[in-house]
């Protein structure tokens, strides 16, 4: 009988572990990434992302807690369970879907190259051959250059954040940078060391690569949370919340899933 009893009170003790559990959600972050997810002077994390996670949490009565790492190790973390969901500006593409699922789409950014304004340059492989180009390691934007680019002449220079291919084109190392529009205005060219810089040419095209938009890396199977946060992102469409947080980190930028 009381081998019975404390069987009966292990498993509602993991029932109830179950359930808190379900009740909580580890975002992982790559926070050097303005406006998308950085740091302020206070050490809190700050950024559309952040604003917009915390958002779908609520939507969905959940708790937030955030992991950083870098954004190459998105993906790995993730499957290796460190967090719960990738929230870092990462657009879904039938590349990455070989690893992880994702939430649906909930934004959109174009990619542009950042380079001197007066450059000359075109964002195309004949416009750039014998050009230094920095990217984002693991990003997109790193698969595209390598892919359209670097086969033709073009020298593709990969970095652990975006901070560092900023300050690698301040000092001539390269000569341009392919990002997300939005992480190119916010993160370098509305600041003082953007004078004399601008895009150069429109934004770069293939859906392959680009992708659908942006959305939440889960793991794969992990059908439970997917339901979950779609049902927020939503809740969360539908409110609003997306327009207002899009005006606010990217003014005259469409982020419209379509």
């Amino acid at each position: 009988m009381k081998k019975v009893y404390a069987l009966s009170l292990l498993v509602g003790l993991c029932a109830s572990f179950s359930t808190f559990a379900a009740t909580e959600l580890r975002y992982g972050v790559e926070a050097e990434y303005p406006p998308f997810e950085s740091r302020n002077s206070a050490g809190e994390l700050e950024g559309f992302d952040i604003d917009l996670g915390n958002a779908i949490c609520k939507a969905a009565n959940l708790k937030c807690s955030w992991v950083e790492t870098s954004f190459d190790a998105l993906i790995p973390g993730l499957v290796a369970k460190k967090f719960d969901a990738i929230n870092s500006a990462m657009n879904i593409t039938e590349q990455r879907r070989k690893s992880v699922d994702f939430t649906q789409p909930i934004y959109r950014i174009p990619s542009q190259l950042v380079g001197k304004s007066d450059s000359g340059m075109e964002p195309t492989a004949e416009g750039l051959k014998g050009k230094t180009i920095g990217v984002l390691q693991g990003s997109i934007q790193e698969t595209y250059a390598k892919e359209h680019w670097e086969k033709h002449g073009v020298t593709v220079v990969s970095y652990k954040d975006q901070n560092m291919a900023w300050g690698d084109l301040l000092n001539g190392r390269i000569d341009a940078s392919l990002v997300m529009s939005a992480a190119g205005q916010a993160g370098f060219l509305s600041k003082p060391q953007g004078k004399g810089f601008g895009f150069v040419g429109k934004p770069v095209s293939d859906d392959t690569i680009l992708g659908s938009g942006i959305g939440y890396g889960l793991r794969k199977g992990d059908a439970e949370t997917k339901k979950q946060l779609d049902a927020a992102i939503d809740k969360v469409r539908a409110d609003g919340t997306i327009t207002t947080l899009a005006k606010k980190y990217f003014p005259g930028i469409d982020v419209a899933v379509k």
